[in-house]
């Protein structure tokens, strides 16, 4: 079977940090967008950040800019989303999805229904 398991996800104060973690099964990510959406409760699913695993682009929803950052161990076929300085405001499930081909991050990170295939989300939760 053909999935991703998303990881890392818990209970932070505000300014604390995490990690999150993408892996997935049946496949590997070398020609892949991957990518991290965030949905809150009564919102809509948004997305957090993309790397494109083939040339190593990445891109930032402007809300994480400096805080979060991104990146593919393909050693160990996984990504990461180091989330620092998080604040309340960052409480959502995160997801991690992952898209075959040559689109461009930016185009990834705006369309989430773009993307293959989608993990289950790692919950978050960050208190004031």
């Amino acid at each position: 079977d053909v999935q991703l398991q998303a990881s890392g996800g818990g209970f932070v104060q505000a300014g604390g940090s995490l990690r999150l973690s993408c892996a997935p099964s049946g496949f590997t990510f070398d020609d892949y967008v991957i990518g991290w959406f965030r949905q809150a409760p009564g919102k809509e699913r948004k997305g957090v950040s993309c790397i494109s695993n083939s040339d190593g682009i990445t891109v930032y929803a402007d809300s994480v800019k400096g805080r979060f950052t991104i990146s593919s161990d393909n050693a160990k076929n996984t990504v990461y989303l180091q989330m620092n300085n998080l604040k309340p405001e960052d409480t959502a499930v995160y997801y991690c999805a992952a898209v075959r081909g040559a689109l461009h991050p930016l185009q990834v990170i705006t369309t989430p229904s773009v993307m293959d295939y989608w993990g289950k989300g790692t919950l978050v939760t960050v208190s004031s």
